[in-house]
């Protein structure tokens, strides 16, 4: 098992632990430097993305949001950046030109996300973890304690502690229990051990936000 360098700090560790998968079908690779260390993360194809019912409410008033609000400001603002003159050296024009366009792909993004998400129940059996509920860990090789909160792919945030039921770390606590040890295996070359010291109950309150661009 190959270990992180020397001085990684907790959050770095979970950085690095840290799988996003993205819009269904989508494969990416990305390298992550910390510490003078760097690691690549080939995340796998998906064909849908496991969401609940409250990802999906959120994410269709982000769209509510961007298209009657946002959209109808933005078109102006194209309009009136046009009219400043030669388009070749209109900044304004440019600009405005981009943020419509990043709008735009924002709300195709999510659209595409609705359409191919399996919507799944919060709820988890017993004292096992589950999604939302808040697990105490000790990570062996850094000798320390942290609390994360497991979450859908659309409300990680590693760096929070919000840890993706599908990101390496996620799949290992989910379904276990205190007193497990479990084995986070973060690519075919590198993993290493964790114990589950609590599992505490959670809900999906509404309070974690979707992830943003």
């Amino acid at each position: 098992m190959q270990a992180f360098p020397q001085g990684t700090s907790f959050a770095e560790t979970f950085f690095l632990c840290y799988t996003h998968y993205g819009p269904a079908g989508g494969k990416k690779s990305r390298t992550f430097p910390t510490a003078g260390y760097k690691f690549s993360i080939s995340e796998v194809s998906l064909m849908y993305d496991e969401l609940t019912e409250v990802d999906i409410k959120k994410m269709q008033e982000e769209i509510d949001y961007r298209t009657q609000v946002l959209r109808p400001k933005m078109l102006d603002d194209v309009k009136t950046a046009r009219d400043f003159g030669d388009l070749s050296e209109n900044f304004e024009y440019k600009a405005a030109k981009r943020e419509k366009n990043r709008n735009d792909s924002r709300i195709r993004y999510l659209e595409r996300m609705i359409d191919t998400a399996k919507v799944i129940s919060a709820a988890s059996d017993g004292d096992t973890a589950g999604l939302f509920d808040k697990v105490t860990l000790f990570l062996e090789d850094e000798n320390e304690e942290c609390e994360i909160q497991l979450v859908t792919t659309l409300r990680q945030d590693a760096l929070k502690g919000l840890i993706s039921k599908e990101s390496p770390l996620g799949k290992a606590v989910m379904g276990h229990k205190a007193g497990d040890r479990v084995c986070v295996q973060v690519s075919p070359d590198y993993s290493y051990y964790a114990v589950i010291r609590s599992v505490t109950k959670g809900e999906d309150d509404e309070n974690i936000p979707i992830i943003g661009y």
